[in-house]
C-alpha cells in the first residue's frame, strides 16, 4: 500500500521575500509616473481676476488683482482676457465696471484717455448715503421726487437707479462739506452720455432728492 504524501499549505510571502519588494516598487513607480503625467498635462491658463468690485474710470493696479487659473475650451477665448504674466502698464483705467472675482477682459481696460469721465458732484442727505462710502467705491444712485406725481411721465419712478455702478472719485467726510445742513457731497465718475441723462432727469423732477446705495 502506497503512503499518501502530506499536503503543504501555501504560506504568505514574508517581508524578506524579494517578490514583495518588487511588487511595492512597481506600485510606487506607477504612482510616480501617474503624478508626473497629470502634472505635465495642466492645460489651464493664468489670467488676472479682480479682488473687489470696481467701477468705470477706476485706476487699476496689480494690488487689486489676483491670479486665477482657468481651463478654456478654445485657445481664442483665453486671448480675450489679460494674462497674469503680462505686466500692467501704468495709467490703466477701467472702461467699464467689473465684479469681485470676475476675470479681467482686455476690452474692460485702457489708457486714462480712453476712460474719460465727467466729474459729477452730488449733494446727498447724510441719512441717504452709507457713512462707509468713500473714494474708489462703486455705488448706485436713485432719484426720488417729493411726491409721486412729481415723476409722472419720466423714468424716475421706475425703481431703477438713475446712475448705475459708478465710481466715487472723492468723498469728503460730512463734517468737511455740508455737515451743518445734514448733507454730504460726493464726486462721481460718470460717462458723458449718462451724465447728460442724469441732469435731464434731475431738472425734470419736482423737488428731487438722491439716495446712494453702495455695492459690495
Amino acid at each position: 500500500m502506497t503512503d499518501t504524501p502530506t499536503a503543504r499549505r501555501a504560506s504568505a510571502p514574508g517581508w524578506r521575500d524579494p517578490r514583495l519588494w518588487i511588487g511595492v516598487a512597481v506600485v510606487a513607480a506607477s504612482v510616480l509616473v501617474g503624478a508626473l503625467v497629470l502634472g505635465t498635462s495642466d492645460d489651464t491658463v493664468a489670467v488676472w481676476a479682480a479682488t473687489d468690485t470696481m467701477g468705470p474710470g477706476h485706476a487699476l493696479t496689480a494690488d487689486e488683482l489676483q491670479v486665477c487659473r482657468v481651463g478654456f475650451a478654445d485657445a481664442g477665448d483665453a486671448a480675450l482676457y489679460v494674462a497674469a504674466d503680462e505686466q500692467l502698464p501704468s495709467g490703466l483705467r477701467l472702461l467699464h465696471g467689473i465684479a469681485e472675482g470676475e476675470l479681467l477682459p482686455r476690452a474692460a481696460v485702457g489708457p486714462a484717455d480712453d476712460a474719460t469721465l465727467r466729474q459729477v458732484p452730488i449733494s446727498v442727505a447724510s441719512d441717504q448715503v452709507p457713512s462707509s462710502v468713500g473714494a474708489g467705491d462703486v455705488v448706485d444712485v436713485y432719484l426720488r421726487p417729493a411726491t409721486r406725481s412729481g415723476c409722472e411721465g419720466t423714468a424716475v419712478c421706475s425703481g431703477r437707479p438713475v446712475l448705475s455702478a459708478v465710481t466715487v472719485l472723492d468723498a469728503p467726510a460730512a463734517d468737511e462739506t455740508f455737515g451743518a445742513q445734514g448733507g454730504r457731497m460726493l464726486v462721481l465718475g460718470v460717462h458723458d452720455g449718462d451724465a447728460h441723462r442724469f441732469f435731464r432727469l434731475l431738472a425734470s423732477t419736482d423737488d428731487p432728492s438722491l439716495t446712494v446705495v453702495g455695492r459690495g
